[in-house]
């Protein structure tokens, strides 16, 4: 599946030229997607497709964004917002007659079932998989007549991202906790954000069985018991029941990420680096303090 993913992405940049139209994708709910001529007005409705589009050099095409897209700043906050996947403005959305809506394939937001009934040419999907967030990009790229664009910062992304794991390449692997949501949510080995911990240097407790993002038994991480966790603070750790013994709790290696870092971390778009990043210094810090990572 990976090798699939990988020449699929080489194979929609291969040449870099400009697209055709019209042109016919399909998104990741197994729906045709038309496109008649190059969009001009669009809309996306998840911070992964905003970033991306601005990253690739089709930020001008852009006419409103979901209410969580805040980066690039300067530029997310001159732009309209039409609520969110689960709390669209379908009205606003509709009224702005945009010729492409990025959404997401969640079932559980219906949000390109709903855009999709109301007339609107809509793309529905985002990256689960690390490989699949260079795959996003290959898409839009394809879809919005930037695949130079795309290509570029696929190559830059990558260039990064290897420099970033050679630097704890021959660093142990630490067991890592990382948590989503206190219910607990966290993140499978094969989620974006768990490949990211495993070329960070660590390795989620989570089994791949239970899926990319799953709802936790709080057992399981007790049973774990990891070297590291993230995205809690170590006053909410001490709270958890069974915790007080863990070797997270007892080294302190508990972090919770800044704002920025928590966005990048969340979002499988062009910031992964910044991700990959920060979560080094969350796993093996030694690597940034010997002057390794830039």
């Amino acid at each position: 599946m990976r090798q699939f993913i990988v020449l699929s992405t080489l194979a929609l940049l291969s040449s870099a030229a400009a697209t055709s139209y019209p042109l016919t994708m399909t998104d990741d709910l197994g729906r045709k997607v038309t496109l008649n001529s190059e969009p001009k007005r669009i809309i996306a409705m998840l911070p992964s497709h905003t970033e991306t589009l601005i990253a690739i050099g089709a930020g001008d095409k852009l006419i409103a964004i979901d209410v969580y897209s805040n980066y690039p700043k300067a530029i997310t906050d001159k732009l309209p917002k039409v609520g969110s996947g689960y709390k669209p403005d379908l009205e606003a959305i509709v009224a702005l007659k945009p010729d492409l809506v990025l959404a997401d394939e969640s079932s559980g937001s219906r949000l390109t079932e709903k855009l999709a009934q109301a007339g609107l040419t809509v793309y529905g999907g985002t990256a689960q998989t690390y490989n699949e967030v260079f795959e996003k990009i290959a898409v839009l790229g394809k879809m919005t007549n930037h695949e130079t664009g795309a290509l570029n910062l696929i190559t830059s992304m990558r260039r990064d991202l290897n420099t970033l794991q050679a630097s704890v390449a021959k660093l142990p692997k630490v067991s890592t906790y990382y948590e989503i949501d206190p219910s607990p949510y966290s993140v499978g080995p094969n989620s974006f954000i768990g490949a990211l911990i495993s070329r960070a240097g660590g390795q989620t407790i989570v089994p791949a069985a239970l899926g990319d993002f799953p709802k936790l038994d709080p057992e399981l991480i007790v049973q774990a018991n990891p070297q590291v966790m993230v995205g809690l603070t170590p006053a909410e750790a001490a709270k958890r029941p069974g915790w007080a013994g863990l070797r997270a709790v007892q080294s302190g290696k508990i972090f919770k990420p800044t704002s920025e870092e928590g966005d990048a971390l969340s979002r499988p778009g062009p910031r992964l680096p910044a991700a990959l990043r920060a979560l080094i210094r969350f796993i093996h810090p030694e690597a940034l303090k010997s002057g390794e990572v830039k």
